[in-house]
């Protein structure tokens, strides 16, 4: 008897106490798109301050070396997040045959091929980043400015409330009533 509660004891004690986390599937490790788009509009935020001092010494620069030092001139308070860790990768986008002629859209193009920081191609990290716009243009523009429910009023009201209230005598419709009839909208 005592053997099979030892064997039981020994079974449960070898399950992992941390279950929430699970094992990844067969593959390559993904990648976060939201966080690619994140740090891309970050990036031609940085580029859009910058972009105008930092242009031409970037676009001369032909060496990691080079860019480093256009980067630490030119760019100084944002150099520390661009210049030793994407100098290569910075000088390959600049370099590549698709990158834009104007001030603009060379800032915009850098800083989407900038923000798979090297763990993707700059091709991938553009294409990410468009299909995320894309998503983002898809969603309606317009919102709910106010949900309005017909009630029956203990002071005799029947009819259409008005912004979660009655219109006679002003009582609130519980918060809890809201979130119980109404399907959630985000």
């Amino acid at each position: 008897m005592k053997r099979r509660k030892r064997r039981r004891a020994q079974k449960q004690a070898q399950k992992p106490l941390d279950r929430g986390v699970a094992k990844r599937g067969p593959g390559r490790p993904g990648v976060r798109f939201s966080e690619i788009r994140g740090r891309a509009e970050h990036y031609r935020l940085i580029f859009g301050q910058i972009w105008e001092r930092l242009r031409e010494p970037l676009l001369n620069a032909n060496t990691e070396q080079e860019a480093i030092q256009a980067f630490e001139q030119y760019g100084s308070p944002y150099a520390q997040e661009f210049a030793p860790a994407l100098a290569a990768l910075i000088l390959k986008v600049i370099h590549g045959p698709k990158f834009p002629k104007w001030a603009e859209p060379q800032a915009n193009f850098l800083a989407d091929s900038l923000a798979g920081r090297g763990s993707i191609s700059p091709s991938r990290s553009r294409d990410i980043c468009g299909s995320e716009r894309a998503k983002d243009r898809l969603k309606s523009p317009y919102r709910i400015l106010r949900r309005e429910f017909y009630i029956e009023c203990s002071c005799g009201y029947k009819g259409p409330a008005r912004d979660d209230a009655c219109r006679k005598c002003g009582a609130e419709i519980p918060i809890w009533m809201g979130t119980w009839l109404s399907p959630k909208s985000d």
